[in-house]
């Protein structure tokens, strides 16, 4: 008994995640982390900041995160592991303080994000099918999908696959009903290259940029599935690149048909940017498959994001690191029910106090901090020579990609501040949790040592 209570120990010790995801499964995972909310919310956002041209701060955003990806590249492939930006961050400067609020800083990023989404389910995509206040539908929202996540989420590389699938259609529509429009001499595309009147044109972009980066973000999460891909020091470049590249195009051809089609100060003015195209650029297509379609994407965004913040939640508390309240199990569903509890809390929240725009930048903010930290330990951490041949970005790409994310989240925070506020508050609530926890251990240290002295 106690040699196959070994053998059994040895075998769980020596397990691994199966490497079961490949190249091309990998590169559609890549590019169904970007495309999601992003694009179906912020779309009509940019338009009110830089005006018709939507096509210069998406082209701005994609170079910023292509600094990026190329730093995660290199860090991916050389610590093939599953842990992000808060492991790169530990290696890099070995502090546990500054790698925790890494984590929470990502965390916050998936509430946040999880929020926007829940606005714009809640915007003009909803009021297709039945009109209810837009606050009050994205709070039922994030109810359901928190009893969606109490009930337990099985994903799987195959299941992104099939959502992808979805949410590109709904791109494919608005392009095609773009080719077709421009064909028959419908729209204005010199409208595509107007910019907001008022303001100068560096600025608009810059502050279009600030927005466009929500539709890019995503990409970073493919790191956590290292440990589960083959070879992934080989494909992880390519995989990156490749599906930031698919994007890219997806986007430009969307906003510029978006730009020609839809008016811009309506554009501007609407929640659900891409169903104006297909209003307006299309009136005898089913709108309401195309609203399903959104919405599928939205809510898809919105789950995939509140599940991982309350399984982040849970791991930190799991591992002592905040109070163990937040690493209560379910006993019969077994899902972390205190954190779904709180993240769905803060969610809320959120939803009841922005609006699509300022919690799209709080997104950003957050992760463009987070980027600024990765693309400074590649620097870091090339004095950590490793063996196994890996992806080496030339070094003027982390260079320029952490002085231009902390470049803009100096302008975000300078232009917006109440996202930095919240930026700073969701944070500094995890900041809090740290010290408590931090207090109550010392605080039993201390007891124990007096017992002892007894």
């Amino acid at each position: 008994m106690g040699t196959a209570n070994s053998e059994n120990d040895a075998s769980a010790h020596d397990a691994r995640l199966k490497r079961a995801i490949s190249k091309p499964l990998l590169v559609l995972f890549v590019t169904g982390d970007i495309l999601g909310a992003g694009i179906y919310a912020v779309a009509g956002q940019i338009a009110g900041q830089v005006g018709g041209a939507i096509w210069a701060p998406m082209l701005v955003a994609f170079a910023l995160a292509l600094l990026t990806a190329m730093s995660y590249a290199e860090l991916v492939t050389k610590y093939p592991q599953a842990a992000g930006a808060a492991l790169y961050v530990h290696k890099a400067f070995g502090r546990s303080f500054l790698t925790f609020i890494v984590a929470i800083a990502v965390m916050a990023s998936g509430i946040s994000s999880a929020s926007t989404s829940a606005l714009a389910f809640g915007g003009d995509y909803l009021s297709h099918f039945v009109s209810v206040p837009q606050i009050l539908a994205a709070v039922l929202f994030l109810l359901v999908l928190a009893i969606i996540n109490y009930r337990g989420i099985s994903e799987s590389v195959k299941l992104n696959l099939g959502l992808t699938i979805i949410e590109a259609s709904g791109l494919f529509i608005v392009i095609i009903i773009g080719i077709v429009a421009l064909a028959g001499g419908f729209g204005d595309v010199s409208r595509a290259f107007e910019f907001k009147s008022g303001v100068s044109v560096p600025l608009a972009i810059l502050s279009g940029t600030a927005l466009a980066f929500f539709s890019f973000v995503g990409f970073e999460d493919s790191v956590n599935v290292a440990e589960e891909t083959q070879n992934p020091r080989r494909i992880y470049p390519f995989a990156l690149f490749t599906g930031l590249t698919i994007a890219l195009i997806f986007y430009l051809l969307v906003v510029f048909t978006a730009a020609v089609i839809v008016p811009t100060d309506r554009l501007a003015g609407s929640s659900a940017p891409l169903l104006e195209v297909v209003r307006i650029g299309a009136p005898m297509f089913p709108s309401n498959a195309f609203a399903l379609m959104a919405l599928f994407a939205v809510t898809n965004t919105a789950l995939i994001n509140l599940i991982m913040a309350s399984r982040l939640l849970y791991g930190l508390s799991n591992q002592g690191i905040i109070p163990a309240v937040f690493a209560r199990v379910h006993i019969k569903r077994r899902t972390p029910w205190v954190a779904i509890i709180v993240v769905t809390a803060i969610a809320i929240a959120l939803v009841s106090t922005g609006t699509i725009g300022a919690l799209a930048g709080t997104t950003v903010l957050l992760l463009l901090s987070v980027f600024t930290l990765v693309n400074i330990s590649v620097l870091a951490l090339r004095r950590d020579r490793i063996e196994a041949q890996h992806y080496h970005a030339p070094t003027f790409v982390p260079v320029l990609g952490a002085a231009s994310s902390a470049g803009l989240v100096m302008f975000t925070i300078a232009n917006d501040p109440l996202a930095a506020l919240r930026a700073c508050v969701l944070v500094g609530l995890g900041a809090v949790l740290w010290f408590i926890n931090r207090a109550f251990h010392e605080r039993a240290k201390s007891i124990d040592v007096e017992r002892l002295d007894i």
